[in-house]
């Protein structure tokens, strides 16, 4: 076991996921956290990175302004004895994966609601994997200040569409243009209105009081109401945040469960981001610590690689500020300089052989061929579609039909994004071809003869990934599924981690 010490580092960590539909005040949220935690002193320091309703360009400057890209931010710092490490993650659903690895690194999350418009789509799909994954949650109904549904129905509504039990914590104190302010349930004024009885009423009645074993179970949602943009119900947020959601937990290894505590470090890396420096085009690989500490110029062993490994500059987050750290612990986010070592799964430890398991690539659902346009950037297109797919962003395969390169995505604007970012960070051009596909799937079977005779009669769908590894490209749910009855050997995967 650690020292006492460093126990006690490793129990004041909160690290946990600010995760909602664009436009619902996440970034906002964020923002206000980071003043409580006097991280930043004036807000608007982090700036948004919300889809712009005009041309893409423009939220692409952006996006370049903030220094980090349509992906998730890592952001530490100290409030009330507690360390917090807060994810914040893309919002629109182009970009899920993204926000669905980050939720194995993170120990708890903050879902944000607009109180106008309720529990959205890309809300419900990232609920999901909470509840796969059983992450202690907490809701925070934003915009209370605005025109917006009734707290009640909103409290259905997050129960309904989320699939959890909610109770209140905090109740608002009006809404719209009669918002006034918010208060905890457990200290009420002595002075309210006839509604305000009757709201108190119906909380008392229907509402179960908050259970910290059921909320750190996945199984009820504490429930805040307030307005981000008015930094209302902020605090409150706040500190029952630190009193109540979970120190690092224990992480589940292939081999073994990995307990926070062990004096032996491990970690596992969830994200890459290239270009976080554009003028030194450098990489960066964000790992969770998942036990022990980490120390800068320690050698560690990189077990897919089978070697040691050790790290002059490794850094941590400050909103926008990066800074080299001496040392780390269970719950917290490195940034490690990457110049092509790392991929998405990376397991560093003192020395075990370890592999930490949930980083799934999903299959794409939308395909197109990627082409150089400038012949005189081969070398720089080659290197900048490498980069980017480590990054996760999207996925590359290699036709075995034509030997041509096709990128794999969720969503029409991860194309966008490639595009600009190979022209703005790597000087390289490309061109998209349509390549009308319904869906890409990894096959393996135990039947050899089976495979080869697939392999060979399928040779115009097959295509490799970036592993090496066989996916099947079925042009539709027709093709996919006489497949599936043909070859009743073969296993067809529609996620890479099987």
């Amino acid at each position: 076991m650690l020292p006492s010490a460093d126990q006690n580092e490793i129990l004041r960590r909160r690290t946990f996921a600010i995760i909602s539909h664009p436009d619902a005040g996440k970034t906002t949220l964020t923002e206000k956290l980071l003043l409580y935690g006097g991280a930043i002193h004036v807000a608007g320091a982090v700036k948004s990175n919300k889809i712009r309703k005009t041309a893409t360009s423009d939220w692409m400057e952006i996006e370049k302004q903030r220094g980090i890209s349509v992906a998730t931010s890592v952001m530490g710092f100290d409030y009330s004895g507690y360390h917090i490490n807060i994810l914040d993650t893309p919002g629109h659903q182009d970009f899920a994966e993204d926000t669905f690895r980050t939720l194995t690194a993170v120990d708890s999350a903050i879902v944000v609601i607009d109180s106008a418009k309720g529990v959205e789509t890309q809300t419900r799909r990232l609920m999901e994997v909470c509840r796969m994954r059983k992450t202690p949650v907490m809701v925070f109904i934003n915009k209370m200040d605005r025109e917006g549904k009734d707290p009640f129905d909103l409290m259905d509504e997050a129960e309904k569409e989320l699939g959890i039990h909610c109770t209140p914590v905090t109740w608002a104190n009006g809404q719209g243009l009669k918002f006034e302010s918010v208060f905890a349930l457990n200290n009420r004024p002595a002075e309210m209105s006839e509604k305000m009885q009757e709201d108190m009423e119906i909380i008392d009645e229907v509402y179960p009081t908050f259970d910290r074993e059921a909320y750190l179970r996945g199984d009820l949602a504490p429930v805040f109401f307030g307005s981000a943009y008015k930094t209302v119900g902020v605090q409150e947020l706040l500190d029952f945040l630190v009193a109540n959601a979970p120190a690092p937990l224990p992480v589940t290894a292939e081999e073994r469960e990995v307990e926070p505590m062990e004096d032996k470090f491990t970690a596992f890396c969830f994200k890459i981001h290239a270009n976080m420096d554009p003028n030194h085009r450098s990489c960066i690989a964000f790992f969770k610590i998942c036990s022990g500490k980490f120390l800068r110029n320690t050698y560690y062993y990189h077990v897919r690689k089978d070697q040691q490994m050790r790290f002059a500059a490794p850094t941590c987050f400050m909103a926008q500020k990066k800074e080299t750290v001496d040392e780390a612990f269970a719950g917290d986010v490195v940034g490690l300089p990457d110049t092509g070592n790392f991929k998405i799964g990376d397991t560093l430890t003192a020395g075990e052989h370890l592999h930490f398991k949930g980083l799934p690539s999903f299959s794409p659902e939308m395909f197109k061929y990627i082409d150089n346009a400038d012949p005189m950037k081969q070398k720089q297109l080659e290197k900048g579609v490498n980069q980017l797919m480590d990054e996760g962003v999207a996925q590359l395969f290699i036709s075995q039909l034509n030997g041509r390169k096709i990128i794999g995505t969720v969503g029409q604007l991860q194309f966008e994004v490639i595009q600009y970012r190979l022209e703005h960070e790597y000087q390289a051009k490309c061109k998209w071809q349509n390549l009308p596909m319904y869906k890409a799937c990894w096959i393996e079977s135990d039947d050899d003869a089976e495979l080869d005779m697939f392999l060979k009669r399928k040779a115009q769908y097959m295509a490799k990934d970036k592993e090496g590894r066989d996916v099947f490209m079925a042009d539709s749910a027709y093709v996919l599924s006489m497949a599936q009855q043909d070859y009743k050997h073969i296993k067809f995967h529609f996620t890479s981690e099987f």
